[in-house]
């Protein structure tokens, strides 16, 4: 079994506990906040940041924290960050000038516990495979609750989600969202780019016919997390490709994907749990 099997099956009692820990420093309504984050943290704050707008509960951008523009203004500032050691995280919180800052991360006793005002601690949600899943769904379930939604559905969507049929296996896998559900096709093609070398793609789902369905094809794959547009799971099934649409909370969804990503991983005799080229952390000298 790998480390991957294990994370990815933890997830209901993961996010069972994330519904109980103390939010203290998050954004409070009607502050403008950035959320920054690299890779899968980016594609999570993504996500919150299309929520919390959503919510009316003040505006919200997004930022890779490379590109994090330290001079603009903010009321609060918010880094994911499983590690705590990213670079790219470390010297954009170094760079806020005023702003409270709060991390979450899985391990709190990382550098990131002195760059960040508050941190809070997802520890029980880390993970020793290089692949992030569980620590990141985690941490979008606490932003959720925080936000005032219902989640208490959640961990039992995601244990469903874990015995669910998995679409077939494809040549090529384009993951599309609307909303707040973007970040998780981002999230979820890189999924599958990490583990098994697939090729994927994401888009907005009404951007798909503006080109990017030219290479859909029978033996592909599209997967919509959320709500479909009206007309679009038509015209790519009319291009005899596969399509594939949630049903429920897609958070629970991308639990699917995650496990297609380690499926597709063995079948290719790769070890998901190191993929080439890449770390834990990225930390640049």
């Amino acid at each position: 079994m790998t480390f991957l099997t294990e994370e990815v099956a933890s997830q209901p009692a993961t996010w069972r506990l994330a519904r109980g820990v103390s939010a203290a420093g998050l954004p409070a309504p009607g502050e403008r906040v950035a959320v920054l984050g690299c890779g899968t943290s980016w594609y999570m704050a993504q996500a919150y940041a299309a929520l919390r707008e959503a919510a009316g509960q003040g505006e919200t951008d997004a930022w890779p924290a490379s590109e994090f523009p330290a001079a603009r203004r903010y009321d609060r500032v918010v880094a994911l960050t499983r590690s705590g050691t990213t670079t790219e995280v470390l010297a954009a919180l170094a760079r806020v000038d005023g702003a409270p800052t709060v991390a979450i991360t899985a391990v709190p006793s990382a550098p990131v516990a002195t760059a960040a005002d508050t941190v809070i601690a997802l520890d029980f949600a880390d993970e020793r495979s290089v692949v992030q899943t569980r620590f990141a769904t985690t941490a979008l379930v606490l932003l959720r609750t925080h936000l005032g939604e219902d989640t208490s559905a959640l961990p039992s969507e995601a244990s469903a989600a874990l015995a669910a049929d998995l679409p077939p296996a494809g040549s090529q896998f384009t993951f599309l969202g609307t909303g707040w559900t973007i970040g998780l096709a981002n999230e979820a093609a890189l999924k599958l780019r990490e583990a098994a070398q697939a090729w994927t793609e994401s888009y907005y789902a009404m951007e798909y016919r503006h080109g990017p369905i030219s290479i859909a094809a029978p033996g592909r794959a599209v997967w919509l997390l959320g709500d479909a547009p009206p007309g679009l799971v038509d015209a790519v099934r009319a291009t005899g490709a596969h399509v594939e649409v949630s049903s429920g909370d897609p958070l629970a969804d991308l639990v699917r994907v995650h496990r297609l990503a380690e499926r597709l991983a063995v079948e290719r005799g790769l070890d998901p749990d190191h993929p080439r080229n890449l770390t834990r952390s990225v930390i640049l000298s």
